[in-house]
C-alpha cells in the first residue's frame, strides 16, 4: 500500500506542477513536463525496495533466473557412459556397407597388439586388437564377409582422433583409453579392456615405480597419450619436479627404442603396452604396480550412434564366448601379462 500511495503522491505533484507552468512555460515547458511524468512512472518500480531472494517489500515477488552448469565429467565412470547396445543400423553402417570396406585405425608397432610378426610368411597385422577389428567387420558384413573388407590404416598415437574426426577412418580400434576429454572429440564403445599407466625402465636402474626413485630422470611418453598428460599433470607433486619429461615421440614403441639408446631412464605407458616391450627386450621389466585405472575402448565418429550401438552388442558377445576374448587373450597376452594379472578377464560393461 505504502508504494501505492508514493505514485499517486508523484502523480498528484506533477499535476500541479504542469498547472503552475500553463502560463510561461508554453508548449516546450508542457512537454518536458510530460517526459518527467513519463519518467516518474517507469522509475517507480525500480525505486522500490526488494528482500532477499528477490522478494519485494511490498508482498510482490519477482522471479530471478538461475544458469545451470553442465554436469562435469567424471574420470572414474566415463567408461559406462556409452550408449546400450542394439542391432539396428543407420547411416554409419548404410555407409560402410555401400562402401564394402570397413576403415580401422590401428598400430602396426605394438607388439601382440597391432604389428607385424617378423617370424610369419604373411605381412598381414597380427594382435590382440586387429582380433577385435575382424570380429567387428565379421558382425557387420555378416555372410559376405572377407578379410579383403577391412582396410587397416596404422596411424600414430597422436592421430587416432584426427583420423576419426576427418572421416579417413570409421573407427579406431589401437589401445586407446576412454577418457573425459577424448569423449568429447570421439564416441566410444564400452570398455573391452582394463588396463594402468605403469614404468618401463631398465632392469639394473635404481627406479622402482612411479614414485620418488624417478628424480633426475628422463621419462619418455608417446604424444598424445594419457601418460604425457599424466606426467605434466603429477610433475611436482606425486612425482619429483626434477623429473625431466622428454619430448613426447609419435608411437609408444619410439620411447622403447630411447631407453635401448640410453636417451631415456624410463618410460611411462600404459602396463599391458609396458609388458608387451618387456617381451621384445629382457634387459627391461615393469617398475612398481600400475597406478591408474584405464579402460580401452574403440572410438568412433560422435555422429555415428548407430555403428557405437553395434559395436557395443559385438562387444557383448566378444566378452563372453570362450571363442573370441577368452582365446585372444591366451594367445597374444598370457605370455607378458599372466592369467593372474587384473587384465586378464574382460570388463563388465555398464551404459548410460
Amino acid at each position: 500500500m505504502r508504494a501505492r500511495s508514493d505514485f499517486f503522491r508523484r502523480l498528484s505533484a506533477v499535476r500541479r506542477l504542469r498547472t503552475g507552468l500553463k502560463g510561461w512555460g508554453g508548449v516546450g515547458a508542457m512537454a518536458a513536463v510530460c517526459v518527467l511524468a513519463v519518467a516518474f512512472v517507469l522509475l517507480l518500480p525500480l525505486t522500490q525496495s526488494r528482500g532477499e531472494d528477490g522478494a519485494r517489500l511490498d508482498g510482490q515477488r519477482t522471479v530471478q533466473g538461475v544458469q545451470t552448469k553442465a554436469p562435469k565429467c567424471d574420470e572414474s565412470t566415463i567408461q559406462d557412459q556409452s550408449p546400450s547396445p542394439s542391432d539396428d543400423e543407420g547411416a554409419a553402417i548404410k555407409a560402410i556397407k555401400d562402401r564394402g570396406v570397413l576403415r580401422v585405425g590401428v598400430d602396426q608397432n605394438s607388439y601382440r597388439w597391432g604389428y607385424r610378426n617378423p617370424n610369419s610368411s604373411s605381412s598381414d597385422l597380427e594382435g590382440f586388437d586387429i582380433d577385435l577389428v575382424h570380429a567387428i567387420a565379421e558382425n557387420i558384413f555378416g555372410s559376405s564377409y572377407s578379410s579383403e573388407k577391412v582396410q587397416l590404416l596404422a596411424i600414430p598415437t597422436d592421430q587416432r582422433i584426427p583420423a576419426i574426426q576427418g572421416n579417413r577412418v570409421d573407427m579406431v580400434v589401437r589401445t586407446m583409453t576412454i577418457n573425459c576429454e577424448r569423449a568429447d572429440d570421439v564416441a566410444f564403445s564400452a570398455p573391452y579392456f582394463l588396463t594402468g599407466q605403469q614404468v618401463l625402465a631398465p632392469k639394473s636402474s635404481t627406479i622402482t615405480g612411479y614414485n620418488e626413485t624417478l628424480k633426475d630422470k628422463r621419462v619418455c611418453s608417446a604424444s598424445g597419450s594419457t601418460a604425457n598428460d599424466q606426467l605434466n599433470a603429477d610433475k611436482g607433486h606425486k612425482i619429483p619436479a626434477s623429473v625431466q619429461i622428454l619430448p613426447p615421440v609419435p608411437n609408444q614403441l619410439d620411447c622403447l627404442v630411447e631407453l635401448q639408446l640410453g636417451e631415456a631412464d624410463a618410460v611411462v605407458t600404459d602396463g599391458a603396452l609396458a609388458a608387451s616391450q618387456a617381451a621384445q627386450d629382457p634387459t627391461v621389466e615393469l617398475k612398481g604396480t600400475p597406478f591408474t585405472k584405464e579402460y580401452y575402448g574403440v572410438a568412433m565418429n560422435k555422429g555415428a550412434t548407430d555403428l557405437v550401438r553395434r559395436v557395443n552388442r559385438i562387444l557383448e558377445t566378444y566378452r563372453t564366448d570362450p571363442a573370441d576374448w577368452r582365446a585372444s587373450y591366451t594367445k597374444w597376452l598370457l605370455p607378458t601379462l599372466g592369467k593372474d594379472s587384473t587384465s586378464a578377464d574382460p570388463p563388465t560393461p555398464h551404459y548410460k
